[in-house]
Order: C-alpha cells, then structure tokens, then sequence
C-alpha cells in the first residue's frame, strides 16, 4: 500500500506546488511524474534495507539465477528510472522503461503469492489487489511516456 499512498500524495502534492505557483509542477502531467518517482524511490531503496531486502530476495522466482543479484539490479533501475522521471528530457523514456520494468516484475508478485510468502511480516497482496494495483502504476507510466 506504501507505493499506492507515495504515487498519490507525491501527485497531490506536487500538483499544489504548481498552482501555488511553482512553474515546473504546473499541470498533472509533471506532477504525475513527481509521484512515480517518489513511488519508485518508496520502492527501490526496500531492495537494499534489512528485512524487506531479505523478502523481495525471496520472492524472486526460484527457476531464477541469482536473486540477490537480480534484486540489487531492480532497485538500481527503479531509482535510476525515478531519477528520469524527473527530468523532462528523460521522462518519458524512463516512464517507459520503468512500465516495461513492472510488467517483467509482475511474475514474480504471482510466485510471491503462489508460495505464500511474506513482505515485511505480512502476507504479500492477494493477486486480485495486486493486479489492480500494477495496472494503476503501469497506466501512469503510460500516460507519463504518451502524454502531452
């Protein structure tokens, strides 16, 4: 729920920002960006911290080599990608790649839950939640790379 309540409140309040006047925000489409990448922040740096780190590890598919590794290299391109997402120049490419990057992820939130793993103590999000939840995410991507 964590990157759901980033992606909302980082648009909020990015959006009040550029009606208070902050030229940069003013619009939805910067401010949409301003929350996935705070979204993508939320969620890169839990591939490097204690327990979470240990979880996400877990929920790489078995068939999979190296998941330390391929955990590490996720949570490097969600910040790189969040970083892009913060420079007009490069939004939309990184909007782009970070969509292509939660559709290659998605299989392992369905291993996740096949296995009945767990995610900071708790049982990760059922499948119905969470495939909602990634369209969400995948369709901001979206509107951020097509849009105006």
């Amino acid at each position: 729920m964590a990157p759901l309540i980033a992606l909302i409140v980082g648009t909020a309040l990015a959006r009040l920002a550029g009606l208070a006047g902050v030229t940069a925000l003013d619009g939805w489409h910067p401010a949409l960006r301003v929350g996935l990448a705070l979204m993508f922040v939320v969620t890169g740096i839990a591939h490097f911290v204690g327990q979470r780190r240990a979880d996400l590890v877990a929920m790489v598919p078995p068939q999979l080599p190296r998941p330390d590794l391929l955990v590490t290299l996720t949570g490097v391109l969600e910040l790189a990608g969040a970083a892009g997402l913060l420079i007009p120049a490069t939004a939309r490419l990184a909007a782009a790649g970070l969509g292509l990057l939660m559709i290659v992820m998605f299989p392992a939130n369905v291993s996740a839950v096949r296995r009945g793993l767990t995610l900071a103590g708790r049982p990760v999000t059922p499948l119905g939640r969470r495939t909602v939840l990634q369209l969400v995410f995948v369709a901001t991507a979206a509107v951020i790379s097509f849009g105006p």
